[in-house]
């Protein structure tokens, strides 16, 4: 049997806009908790959310954006990103998510790519000074007239100027534009790492992103007396998907405990709104599960949640079943282009599928496997490229029709680069990515499979594992641990040991380097392109003293 999937029909796809759906839940639930965001002693109902909203969307009118302008959003999690998120969906602007990370030089990228004419933004950030990182680079950006800084605590500035120039637009306006608005319309950019090239401008519709977060929602019985605890950065789309806008579909609460991850700040806001659901990419959970407050954090109310971003290990998601009180928390599968959910797993599947895979296919989606070199459908447990269609795969790139082209197949199938399988029933396991598979000596050798089995290792707190050059045999394994607090280092000799007996020859690691953190991106996945690289200047100049070779 081919491994190829077809998701479920029986509940249609909502046919709505985004800000159609806030305004239904907003209706039904006037009074009901909207979200809170304590480090911004916000605590708002659907009503005062959607009040807050119109004068965003009117505002947004009288600055003069016409539907289709291109506005950006540079801002960690603040409600002033969920206004924007919403209030450019009522007006039809699509707003262009830039990575709070960003240095000027990708700043402007962005901005000139998109041909954004607005932008808003925090004006600073951790380490980064945005005012100043924006005026380096303004003048490469001919399109960009409308400039919003957020105000600072205590200060009326650009966002309250903003403000009150929509006290000017009629009250119907916002309406009368909504009016103009379809599902299908692009509502949304958002640009990829790129890490093999010039970043890419996921492009992406009403349609796409509310009907993701529909079928998420209901794969987890979200329902509005849940309060969803969403640490993701709302510039990536597990944030304002798989967080911002579940909820809002659903009638649930937001609950953002900080404007930028803090494991700690996070456990604690979890025990005081009593959240019964998160969203988290497992570095998240791993930083939780790690921390000292870990055992004293009172996490009797959660319930489900989503895990998402990056591969989880098992044995992690076992523990968030049973030691982060979430027996019905569900693994997701996905990318920035597939709106971003493509499989997930279901509350009611055995234990050993729920931690195990990344589940199976959404309903009103295809998915196969497919050897990347010949295009023919992959038979069940053979690894292959994974490939999805149907109602979340985006519009296109932004301006870049020839990637497009590459990625997208003409009849419709989205080529994500990563190597999966599926078995028998339809669950699907994660292989790896196609460029971080390690080729030694002509054998195909998957991180994935070696990560698994060293998170089993009592001693070790998290574990990448990398190829690097070797003039024998092409490639060689290579692992980067990290310890538990307390343990002492690893040696190879003792890692060699554990490995013996479990693992083939080829695959145990070659090279042994024990670190303290590895780099990573602002949504929390590690970046192995970089790691790769450092290693080999490492490598190349000196051997560490951390690293160990055999």
């Amino acid at each position: 049997m081919p491994a190829y999937a077809k998701g479920r029909t029986d509940t249609p796809l909502l046919e709505q806009t985004i800000g159609d759906r806030l305004e239904a839940t907003a209706s039904r639930l006037p009074d009901h908790e909207a979200v809170v965001m304590p480090h911004q002693n916000i605590r708002w109902t659907y009503r005062q959310l959607d009040d807050a909203v119109n004068r965003v969307a009117r505002a947004l009118l009288a600055r003069g954006f016409e539907k289709g302008d291109r506005i950006g959003v540079w801002a960690p999690n603040l409600i002033e990103w969920v206004l924007m998120q919403y209030a450019t969906a009522k007006v039809g602007v699509i707003q262009v998510n830039i990575n709070p990370a960003y240095r000027a030089n990708e700043l402007a990228f962005a901005l000139k790519h998109s041909g954004c004419k607005g932008l808003v933004a925090a004006r600073r950030f951790k380490t980064s000074d945005y005012v100043q990182m924006l005026g380096m680079v303004r003048d490469q950006c001919p399109a960009l007239s409308e400039v919003i800084f957020l105000d600072e605590e205590g200060q009326a500035g650009d966002w309250a100027r903003l403000l009150a120039d929509g006290e000017s637009t009629a009250p119907g306006a916002v309406a009368e534009r909504m009016a103009t608005l379809k599902p299908h319309d692009p509502i949304n950019i958002q640009y990829t790492s790129g890490t093999t090239g010039a970043p890419k401008g996921a492009t992406l519709s009403h349609h796409n992103i509310i009907n993701n977060a529909y079928f998420d929602g209901l794969n987890i019985s979200i329902k509005q007396s849940d309060r969803f605890c969403v640490p993701v950065p709302f510039y990536h789309c597990a944030g304002m998907v798989c967080g911002n806008l579940l909820c809002t579909v659903f009638g649930a609460t937001l609950v953002v405990p900080s404007a930028a991850f803090d494991p700690g700040e996070t456990l604690r806001v979890i025990a005081a709104e009593r959240c019964t659901a998160t969203m988290c990419v497992p570095t998240m959970h791993i930083a939780m599960l790690a921390h000292p407050d870990f055992e004293k954090t009172d996490k009797s109310s959660l319930r489900t949640g989503t895990i998402g971003g990056s591969p989880c290990p098992v044995e992690v998601m076992k523990r968030l079943v049973s030691d982060f009180h979430m027996p019905d928390i569900t693994i997701v599968y996905g990318m920035t282009e597939t709106s971003p959910i493509s499989t997930q797993t279901a509350v009611d599947d055995p234990l050993e599928k729920r931690v195990g895979s990344v589940g199976r296919v959404h309903p009103h989606v295809e998915i196969r496997i497919v050897n990347p070199d010949s295009g023919a459908l992959c038979g069940h447990g053979e690894p292959g490229e994974f490939q999805t269609r149907g109602y979340s795969v985006m519009l296109g790139y932004w301006g870049d029709e020839k990637r497009t082209r590459q990625a997208i197949t003409e009849d419709g199938w989205m080529c994500t680069g990563d190597i999966a399988t599926m078995d028998e029933d339809g669950y699907v396991n994660i292989v790896g990515r196609i460029k971080d598979m390690i080729i030694r000596g002509g054998e195909n050798i998957y991180p994935r499979e070696i990560e698994e089995f060293l998170y089993g290792h009592p001693d070790i707190q998290d574990v990448q594992i990398i190829g690097v050059p070797d003039e024998k045999y092409g490639e060689e394994v290579m692992a980067s641990i990290i310890m538990k607090p307390g343990r002492a280092p690893l040696t190879l000799e003792a890692l060699h040991a554990h490995c013996r007996d479990h693992l083939a020859r080829h695959k145990i690691p070659k090279l042994l380097e024990v670190v303290d953190s590895y780099p990573m991106t602002v949504t929390g996945k590690v970046r192995k392109v970089e790691m790769r690289e450092q290693a080999i200047e490492r490598l190349g100049l000196h051997q560490a003293a951390a690293m160990q070779t055999a």
